[in-house]
């Protein structure tokens, strides 16, 4: 891991950033919402937010969409390679403008990268357009066969035990969808973009965009209805938010009990990720896949045990990142 250095909040601060994880409000006056629930000014969240952007804690206040429900394609891979050309097949990897995050972990299989690929282009050709340019044939390719939890929600006010649950979501996958308008796309190219830390700053968007606020909060909400949105909200900078730990957990789980596995994983608040993966027998034989971030290993050890102890499964990896070569969002419908 890199060493960038934790930046202390106060207690006000982290409370405001985790509820900015969960939900930017989306409304005329979004900072006057959050004041009230904080029992502090509209000025004064204004301050807060725009000091915690300069000090690099918030990363981006935007809308994160599902790839999926907007018509993209993506999978994660897993490469094998010679450790001596890490970060030279990384920086490679990270030309490709649908990789939005690249680690190297440790394990044989050492770089391990996310790609998206809009409706018009073909995820397999694109892969294996990036496995050419960098001579690298030992791959996995990993899409997600079952999203049981995707939501990175730190808790930086240490208000609950790492081991806290949670109840899970309404799941919005089966909700059918009528394909996207060119106007859909272009309110979608606004959201995505990093908010004005001011009083209105959905005014600004929908100014751009040439409508109303109004009609701006009708899209949206109902891409959060339909699930093209996931929500709008806070992605924090983990190290210095004082989340200096992550690991990605396999578990090779039997096929029997994979929903009920999954879903009880995902019920752990510390997990932010948990997804059903092909598996490939006997080289690489998990099907599951948990993402866990904490202040510490010693935290990231004790929620894996936990998640062993309560599902039975004592045949996991525990995989480190190493490096961070790559980490930003996706986006959408921009050429």
């Amino acid at each position: 891991m890199n060493g960038r250095a934790h930046i202390e909040t106060s207690p006000v601060e982290g409370k405001l950033l985790n509820i900015l994880q969960k939900e930017f409000p989306i409304t005329e006056r979004p900072f006057h919402v959050l004041g009230r629930r904080l029992g502090i000014s509209e000025r004064e969240v204004i301050n807060l937010t725009d000091s915690l952007f300069s000090r690099g804690i918030i990363r981006q206040i935007s809308a994160i969409f599902d790839s999926r429900r907007l018509g993209y394609r993506s999978s994660l891979i897993a490469m094998e390679v010679p450790s001596e050309r890490l970060d030279e097949v990384a920086y490679e990897i990270n030309k490709h403008p649908g990789v939005s995050h690249n680690y190297s972990r440790k394990h044989r299989f050492n770089l391990w990268f996310t790609i998206a690929v809009p409706p018009h282009k073909d995820l397999h050709e694109e892969i294996q357009g990036i496995a050419n340019k960098v001579s690298i044939s030992n791959i996995l390719i990993l899409p997600s066969i079952k999203v049981f939890k995707i939501g990175v929600v730190l808790d930086v006010a240490g208000e609950q035990s790492i081991l806290a649950r949670e109840k899970r979501v309404s799941n919005t996958e089966d909700i059918p969808l009528s394909p996207l308008t060119e106007f859909d796309k272009e309110v979608i190219r606004g959201l995505q973009e990093n908010i004005a830390v001011t009083e209105r700053p959905f005014k600004m968007i929908a100014e751009r965009l040439g409508i109303d606020e109004e009609k701006l909060f009708s899209v949206a909400h109902r891409f959060l209805m339909e699930g093209r949105m996931r929500r709008f909200a806070a992605i924090l900078r983990h190290r210095k938010a004082g989340f200096k730990a992550n690991a990605m957990v396999v578990w090779n789980v039997p096929s029997t009990s994979l929903d009920r596995t999954g879903k009880m994983m995902a019920s752990f608040k510390a997990v932010t990720h948990c997804y059903q993966r092909p598996s490939f027998p006997p080289l690489w034989p998990y099907n599951l896949f948990t993402m866990i971030h904490s202040k510490d290993i010693k935290g990231c050890t004790e929620i894996v045990q936990a998640l062993s102890r309560e599902s039975g499964i004592n045949n996991y990896e525990y995989l480190m990142s190493e490096k961070e070569y790559k980490k930003m969002r996706i986006k959408y419908f921009v050429e």
